[in-house]
């Protein structure tokens, strides 16, 4: 790799990330307000010591945005197409629903009980996270190929 070609990889890859990111805020916000209609907010700042509606967004926001950077790092060469992107984002959310409140939350929280329990709390959930991930794909596949250009 050339030192010219070698220098528009970071800006290609820092926009393919920002595209990552802005998808996860994009499908974090969706999936938020599912969450705090079902009074969801106060749990998800329990993560971090608190019971406090705004900490839980705030808590929301971080993860979703770490969610979707990760998700362009990991998939940015196979989500060329808006469709893929979609697809990926779709599998990526029912991983995460897997990783987060299946497993994570409820050990992290002391709740071992509830480790892969199936209830209308991790249905509902499950909806949340497939519909974050569309739409984590979606914000993806559009922007990614405009901020990312460069690596293309």
């Amino acid at each position: 790799m050339s030192v010219e070609s070698s220098a528009g990889v970071r800006p290609a890859l820092a926009g393919r990330v920002a595209a990552g990111i802005a998808g996860g805020l994009v499908g974090g916000l969706v999936f938020g307000i599912m969450m705090a209609l079902d009074g969801m907010m106060p749990m998800i700042a329990q993560l971090v010591g608190s019971e406090s509606v705004a900490v839980g967004w705030v808590v929301h926001f971080a993860i979703a945005a770490f969610i979707g950077g990760t998700f362009a790092l990991i998939f940015s060469a196979l989500a060329r197409s808006v469709m893929a992107a979609i697809g990926l984002g779709l599998g990526y959310g029912a991983i995460w629903w897997v990783l987060g409140p299946m497993l994570i939350m409820p050990a992290w929280l002391g709740m071992t009980e509830m480790v892969f329990v199936w209830n209308d709390t991790t249905r509902s959930s499950l909806l949340g996270h497939l519909i974050f991930g569309v739409l984590l794909g979606l914000v993806y596949g559009l922007a990614a190929p405009r901020l990312g250009r460069q690596g293309r």
